[in-house]
C-alpha cells in the first residue's frame, strides 16, 4: 500500500471514527432530555396535587392564610422553572433555577404539614390523608427520576469530557449538561414528611 492510500484510510477511519463520537454524544444529550421527561410527569403530578391539598386545607385552616398562599405561589414558581427546564434540560442555569425554585416548594409544603400538624379534624380528613400519601408517593417518584437524570447527565459529562472525545465534543459545541443537584440549605434537604 503506498503512503497516498495508507494516508486516505487514516483519515478516513479519523473521520469514521468523529462520526461514531458525535453521534453517541447526540444520543446520551438525547438520554438527558428523555430522563428530564420522566422527572417532569412527576413534577407536574406533584404540581397538580398541591392545588387540591390546599384547597383542603383551606377549609380548615382560614386564619393560616399566609402558608396556604406560600405554598401556592411556591408550587406556580416551581412549575414555572420546571417548563424552562424542560425546555433545555442540559442548561445548568435553568436546572439550578428548578432546584432551587424546587426547594422552596419542598419548604412551604413542610411549613403547611407543620401546621396541619395542629389541627387534629384536619389531620384526620379522609381527602387531606389521601392527598398527602399520594403527594408522599409522588416525592419518592420525583427522587427516582432525578436519579436517573443524573446518571444521564454522568455518562453524557463523562463521553464529552474524555480524550480524545472530547475534541469532538468541542469542536461540535456540546458542553457540559448540569445534574439536578439537591439545594443546599438544611431546611430545603429534608425530605417532605407527611405524618398522619
Amino acid at each position: 500500500m503506498d503512503s497516498a492510500t495508507l494516508g486516505l484510510v487514516m483519515v478516513a477511519a479519523i473521520v469514521a471514527w468523529a462520526v461514531w463520537v458525535y453521534n453517541r454524544l447526540v444520543r446520551l444529550r438525547n438520554e438527558i432530555g428523555n430522563a428530564f421527561a420522566q422527572i417532569d410527569v412527576q413534577l407536574k403530578r406533584r404540581y397538580d396535587l398541591v392545588p387540591n391539598l390546599v384547597e383542603v386545607a383551606r377549609k380548615y385552616l382560614q386564619h393560616e392564610r399566609d402558608t396556604l398562599e406560600a405554598v401556592t405561589r411556591a408550587r406556580n414558581t416551581a412549575r414555572a422553572a420546571a417548563d424552562r427546564a424542560q425546555q433545555a434540560p442540559a442548561d445548568g442555569d435553568r436546572i439550578a433555577a428548578l432546584a432551587a425554585a424546587d426547594g422552596v416548594l419542598g419548604g412551604a409544603l413542610a411549613r403547611l404539614m407543620a401546621v396541619v400538624e395542629a389541627y387534629p379534624e384536619l389531620k384526620a380528613d379522609r381527602t387531606m390523608r389521601e392527598l398527602a400519601e399520594e403527594l408522599t408517593h409522588t416525592e419518592n417518584r420525583v427522587a427516582f427520576a432525578r436519579q436517573a437524570f443524573n446518571d444521564a447527565v454522568l455518562d453524557h459529562n463523562n463521553a464529552a469530557q474524555h480524550f480524545p472525545s472530547l475534541v469532538v465534543a468541542q469542536l461540535t459545541g456540546f458542553r457540559p449538561a448540569a445534574m439536578l443537584d439537591a439545594t443546599a440549605s438544611d431546611e430545603e434537604r429534608r425530605a417532605v414528611r407527611v405524618q398522619f
